[in-house]
């Protein structure tokens, strides 16, 4: 799979690094006879993108991508994997459930083919949130069909559980030479009661929770803890205030002045929303769906808004003594956009350079990101 090749690449890479620096080191007689100088912490790029919701006619355009064979959603994500492939780490959300063979479905019960899974593994995606509204939208089995599946194309995953000792269990991932956790909440699950027996099913939003799970992480060796966070209203520009009470008090959330959660992605309102930096961290309140049908909004009406996102990437860099935080030295957002007529992600950057009038819908994404001020605190259009 192209994000185990890029992970092997990378791992090359330090080797050959740690191996130069050595050897530098050995010139310069810095280095003790027979004790090699250890490798320079690196950096890493972190990228994520919004709900993937497979609609129904998202599932028709998969099914003839794929000649009426299955269903092929390669195609509709090729033009964000240049950007999803670079990066170190790259986080998706999943935001419904993989259905038994032969019975998928759209909207307002989602059970999606396990080719989308595949489709994110071959983009360059590393690891899913699961926990989101639709998370029970076929029960227990649903949710054991979707982490199978994510399992066998090797995509990682977070949110959701098949048992207590998985839902236990943090989700850690390698990033340049760090660790980062990636933890996952729902506000919601429609109104669906967790599957008996099983509340560690879906991770539901708790703050007091979310901070506990965050230390834990720390405990287990993270250095950069992310959180994933499927909330807010949907139909939305403006975060509502469950968003910006949060965000507020699980960025001010410290053990010995170091904070608890150092990323937050916000997912679900269907359309883009604010980036922020709160009490020191980025906060994503928004991204918007990546893939996505034709659907109407609260007064029934078709909203454009909805084929609009983001991608965001963030730069962290090590910290100058071990234990202080690793801190975002770049922070970007990348706007997206999903065609309805050709069944794609569209980078939009990439697609006005290449002639196409979207500069409109490049802009809107613009103010809506920056309208919390975030361009004051560095954050910028990446390309």
């Amino acid at each position: 799979m192209i994000a185990r090749r890029r992970q092997v690449a990378l791992a090359l890479t330090a080797l050959l690094t740690a191996a130069a620096a050595c050897q530098a080191q050995e010139r310069q007689g810095s280095a003790p006879p027979g004790r090699p100088a250890p490798p320079a912490a690196r950096g890493f790029t972190l990228v994520a993108s919004g709900d993937v919701l497979p609609h129904t006619s998202v599932l028709e355009r998969a099914r003839f991508d794929a000649g009426g064979n299955g269903y092929d959603f390669r195609p509709m994500l090729s033009g964000v994997g240049p950007v999803v492939s670079r990066a170190d780490l790259a986080l998706c959300h999943m935001d419904s459930v993989y259905g038994p063979s032969g019975d998928y479905s759209g909207s307002p019960a989602f059970a999606a083919p396990p080719e989308v899974a595949l489709s994110l593994a071959a983009a360059g995606y590393d690891d899913c949130s699961t926990a989101s509204e639709h998370a029970l939208d076929d029960g227990a089995a649903g949710i054991r069909r979707t982490l199978d599946t994510l399992d066998m194309v090797g995509l990682r995953h977070a949110g959701t559980a098949r048992t207590e000792n998985e839902a236990r269990t943090v989700t850690l991932l390698p990033a340049g030479s760090a660790k980062v956790a990636h933890l996952s909440y729902t506000f919601d699950t429609n109104g669906l009661a967790l599957p008996p027996g099983e509340p560690w099913a879906v991770n539901l939003i708790d703050e007091r929770r979310i901070v506990a799970d965050a230390r834990t992480a720390r405990k287990a060796g993270a250095d950069v803890v992310v959180v994933s966070l499927h909330w807010g209203t949907e139909w939305q520009d403006v975060p509502d205030e469950q968003q910006l009470a949060l965000a507020k008090r699980l960025t001010a959330s410290r053990t010995r002045g170091r904070p608890d959660v150092d990323l937050i992605l916000g997912a679900h309102a269907h359309v883009p929303q604010a980036y922020e930096k709160v009490n020191g961290t980025w906060v994503v309140y928004g991204m918007g769906d990546q893939i996505t049908g034709e659907i109407r909004n609260s007064q029934g009406v078709q909203d454009l808004r909805a084929i609009q996102s983001t991608m965001g990437r963030f730069t962290f860099s090590p910290p100058a003594r071990p234990g202080d935080r690793w801190e975002v030295t770049r922070a970007e957002y990348i706007p997206q956009m999903y065609d309805l007529d050709a069944g794609r992600v569209v980078d939009v950057n990439a697609a006005i350079t290449n002639g196409a009038d979207l500069t409109g819908v490049r802009d809107r994404i613009r103010d809506v990101v920056l309208s919390r001020g975030a361009a004051k605190d560095g954050l910028v259009m990446g390309q």
